[in-house]
């Protein structure tokens, strides 16, 4: 199913695309809030998902770009063997697929991702994985920064969750 590699390329160029608008309009780690619980905000991450490794050294630069692409292998591998019936599955792996590479892209020519979506609740306390920001009212509660390939990741991963549960699955008795 190489059919569905048009919305890996669609999550690619929408991801560099908003990456290059980002890094042009957003100044590094100013908020530019689109309204309560939702900004605009610059920000470089050298590591994976929640700046794991950030301040590694820049080993795992190369690290992550091996893997990702290691990984968009098996995954282009993976369609070639899908049919028809497994299109929700040909969906879900496009998305991560578009999303590794969108992400690989900025790692090879920056050394980083680009990342510039801030989602964020006010509260004192936060959730685990919510950044506590002084602010208004005792404090936000933010999300680590994102872009649009960690949002095809995550999408692709949850249809994958979502099609292992399809009767398509289920062993017959």
């Amino acid at each position: 199913m190489l059919r569905w590699t048009w919305l890996a390329l669609l999550v690619i160029v929408l991801d560099q695309v908003t990456k290059l608008w980002a890094n042009a309009a957003l100044q590094l780690h100013m908020p530019q809030q689109v309204f309560t619980g939702f900004n605009l905000t610059l920000s470089y991450n050298s590591g994976a998902a929640f700046s794991f490794l950030a301040g590694a050294g820049g080993w795992q630069r190369w690290f992550f770009i091996v893997l990702a692409l290691l990984v968009s292998g098996y995954i282009v591998y993976w369609l070639r063997r899908l049919g028809p019936q497994d299109r929700p599955l040909a969906v879900a792996l496009a998305l991560i697929l578009g999303g590794a590479l969108g992400n690989v892209i900025d790692r090879i020519w920056l050394g980083h991702v680009v990342d510039f979506i801030d989602v964020y609740y006010l509260s004192k306390d936060c959730l685990p994985f919510f950044g506590q920001a002084i602010g208004n009212r005792g404090g936000s509660c933010h999300w680590p920064a994102f872009n649009i390939a960690d949002s095809a990741i995550t999408l692709g991963a949850l249809l994958l969750v979502i099609d292992s549960f399809s009767s398509r699955h289920k062993a017959t008795n």
